[in-house]
């Protein structure tokens, strides 16, 4: 019996998604670079508005996705593309608020480890560490594509965060001072957890849009315009 179409996923098709898709929380994002940057493209998903396509870029084919917010979101998306699609690659394109001053807006930030206090890899799959990590040979792909595009990639541990309100205000610094974060999000750790899980692999590159110790927020027409310098990285690794 075939595992597709899935609940989240309305392609029948594995051959319609790439090896290597692109994964943005946004899937208004996902359609801007689609838009943007790839030929050929076809829609191959809108279940739910979570949209999804597939072109080519520099002649290779390239898919793009939203994940939606948040690591149960981001969870369900990848683990479908990695278990029922043959999916090997998951780059996650995304935001970030900076804990640190080394990282200010609109810098470009590749994840070396994902922080959190999510029972997320521990409820999946029995695994209990604090820290999930990407694909050291992805990690070295993006270093490499950025040192051929001169972009100024910044590595950083950040934080995986499961609100994103909170009445703690400080308890940013405690996790800055406590586990090296320099940034938080809220999908990463979720994402390496499913690829170590499924044995796939997966990366994250952010950009920061907002800084807890600047106090500088970006707009929403800010962010897509600066976010190209990311999404340029992305698809020339790809």
């Amino acid at each position: 019996m075939s595992n597709i179409p899935t609940p989240h996923n309305e392609c029948k098709d594995k051959d319609l998604i790439a090896k290597t898709v692109l994964m943005p929380g946004d899937p208004l994002r996902a359609k801007y670079i689609a838009e943007t940057y790839l030929t050929d493209v076809i829609c191959f998903n809108s279940v739910r508005n979570m949209l999804g396509y597939t072109g080519k870029y520099n002649g290779k084919k390239i898919t793009v996705m939203g994940s939606g917010m948040g690591m149960p979101s981001i969870g369900i998306y990848s683990y479908e593309l990695f278990a029922f699609y043959d999916v090997e690659n998951i780059i996650r394109i995304g935001s970030a608020g900076s804990y640190s001053d080394r990282l200010n807006v609109y810098d470009t930030v590749l994840v070396t480890k994902a922080f959190s206090e999510s029972s997320y890899a521990s409820v999946a799959f029995g695994n209990k560490s604090k820290f999930q990590e990407p694909s050291k040979y992805l990690n070295s792909k993006l270093k490499k594509a950025a040192e051929d595009l001169g972009i100024n990639l910044k590595e950083a541990i950040i934080h995986s965060s499961d609100v994103f309100y909170s009445d703690n205000k400080t308890h940013w610094m405690f996790l800055k001072d406590e586990y090296q974060c320099e940034a938080v999000e809220m999908e990463s750790f979720a994402l390496f957890a499913n690829a170590k899980a499924l044995n796939k692999k997966a990366a994250c590159l952010l950009t920061i849009s907002d800084s807890f110790v600047s106090k500088i927020v970006t707009t929403s027409e800010e962010r897509q315009k600066n976010f190209n310098e990311m999404i340029k990285l992305a698809l020339k690794m790809a």
